[in-house]
């Protein structure tokens, strides 16, 4: 009877104890959020008027009838400018070149970055001066950087890789007429993928190097530690890679103005939406096609992203 007592009494204080510990945990909730929700008040009103009011008003300009050749002309039409995007078949063009040049872009920046990355992730002598000239390309701006590649390295009568052709006894090539989809994939390859190998490698720095050092001792191989042990450890890294460099690549604009200007397959959502507004005028039809591809920005990413979940998925990982 004493003992049951004694248990009794010793729920009722532990029940008291956690209710203490309840509302003691809510009022230090409440006070320590209160301050960091208002300082992110000014930043994120800062974000809203830069970011959702020229979308707003672009949602509006999609719904007039606007060439700046015809100003006096302007009027409201409705969704008129969506049905002429979605029937004239440029934008179904523009997509896949998008989708073509972006997934093999991020692919092959992801695949050097990661080799790139193993590279530098072991001691040698000039490591830091390494890695400092494998981010310079992410460094450059855009336009020069393509500038450089066209002029200097892809052209056909004086570039780099002319000279290359003529000494291995290859044929020349013309590489912003002969192939601008791989001209304009190279580039950006080149560009982004110093992006891959700084995520990769912060995974590769971040991995317990005991582990690798036991599985080493056990008389595991490098390539099975790799696929066993290191490629599952980089998961959320490559993720946010890809996540990331498909964001970025869908909005790359210069090196394709530059490189093609458009042409051999490469007219991607953004260069259409340049045409649109900058060559055609049409301020109401080049904002329609900002807002759908806003929409698919999001639902390509979206979707990229949950395929690679899904690979991740299927080998075990998670």
């Amino acid at each position: 009877m004493t003992n049951t007592v004694a248990e009794t009494t010793d729920v009722h204080s532990g029940q008291e104890r956690d209710k203490t510990r309840r509302v003691n945990r809510h009022g230090q909730r409440v006070t320590s959020l209160l301050v960091p929700r208002t300082l992110i008040w000014p930043a994120l009103t800062v974000a809203i008027i830069l970011t959702q009011i020229p979308f707003l008003a672009t949602i509006y300009f999609s719904t007039q009838q606007w060439n700046l050749l015809r100003p006096d002309q302007r009027g409201f039409v409705g969704l008129s400018n969506y049905a002429q995007v979605f029937q004239s078949g440029e934008l179904m063009a523009a997509v896949q070149a998008t989708a073509l040049i972006t997934g093999m872009s991020v692919f092959l920046s992801l695949v050097f970055g990661m080799i790139l990355a193993l590279l530098l992730d072991r001691e040698f002598f000039g490591r830091a001066l390494a890695r400092t000239l494998l981010i310079t390309p992410f460094l450059v701006m855009p336009a020069a950087a393509t500038l450089a590649w066209k002029w200097n390295l892809m052209d056909g009568n004086f570039g780099l890789f002319r000279w290359l052709s003529q000494e291995l006894g290859l044929p020349v090539i013309q590489w912003s007429t002969d192939v601008p989809i791989a001209a304009v994939i190279i580039v950006l390859t080149w560009q982004f993928m110093p992006l891959m190998m700084l995520l990769i490698l912060a995974g590769l720095q971040s991995q317990n190097r005991e582990v690798l050092e036991a599985a080493a001792v056990d008389g595991a191989g490098a390539i099975r530690i790799f696929f066993t042990m290191t490629l599952p450890h980089l998961r959320q890294y490559i993720e946010i890679g890809v996540l990331l460099g498909a964001i970025l690549l869908i909005a790359s604009f210069d090196p394709i103005a530059i490189l093609t200007g458009g042409s051999g397959g490469t007219k991607t959502l953004p260069v259409l939406l340049y045409e649109k507004a900058f060559r055609a005028l049409e301020v109401g039809q080049a904002a329609a096609f900002g807002v759908v591809t806003v929409a698919i920005t999001i639902v390509f990413a979206t979707l990229l992203l949950r395929t690679v979940f899904r690979i991740f998925s299927e080998q075990g990982v998670r």
